[in-house]
């Protein structure tokens, strides 16, 4: 199978990769994630991404957009569903470039976090794929977070803090003040 897979980050990339190549599953890496604020955590994560798949011999297709605008303009107002909103983002670029690479099937290093929302990423997953006509493969690669977050510690791959929103962001560093204050 050919597998179009759709990376959020390179920490999140390592176990979902180490397990499906030995299925015999040629994965071609895909990154697109115009919700990361700001730039330089952008960057930051491109950059990283891009030195674990040279590492691990990964061929990465890379739209490189830094999307805030639009980002924020779909969320504008709808901020409580800016995580499915933002999910079908990334999987509708996700599956249009899969039918356009000619791979089998698509999928996302989303469903490897235990921070997102799985149930959510897998339907949205599966509804793309269905409107854009390529098969959404759906695994849960959550059981593997202990050996993913190992390996990227031992290769010393830069690990956010944050999933990467404006929103994701204020919410971590509210959280650091208010246990601040109840300290």
């Amino acid at each position: 199978m050919n597998l179009l897979l759709h990376l959020c980050c390179a920490p999140c990339t390592l176990y979902p990769e180490s397990i499906l190549r030995p299925r015999a599953i040629a994965i071609r890496g895909f990154f697109y994630n115009p919700n990361i604020h700001p730039y330089t955590e952008y960057r930051r994560r491109l950059d990283a991404l891009t030195a674990v798949a040279s590492d691990i011999d990964l061929d990465l297709l890379v739209r490189d957009e830094y999307g805030l605008e639009a980002f924020l303009r779909a969320v504008a107002y709808r901020e409580e569903e800016r995580c499915q909103i933002c999910y079908r983002m990334r999987l509708t670029a996700a599956a249009e470039a899969a039918r356009t690479c000619g791979a089998d099937a698509y999928s996302t290093t989303l469903l490897y976090s235990v921070y997102q929302k799985h149930e959510v990423v897998r339907r949205i997953g599966e509804e793309v794929g269905k409107d854009a006509g390529i098969p959404f493969y759906y695994e849960d690669f959550r059981p593997g977070w202990p050996e993913g977050v190992a390996r990227s510690r031992e290769m010393g791959v830069y690990r956010q803090s944050y999933c990467g929103c404006v929103y994701s962001e204020r919410d971590r560093y509210l959280k650091k003040k208010l246990s601040l204050k109840e300290g």
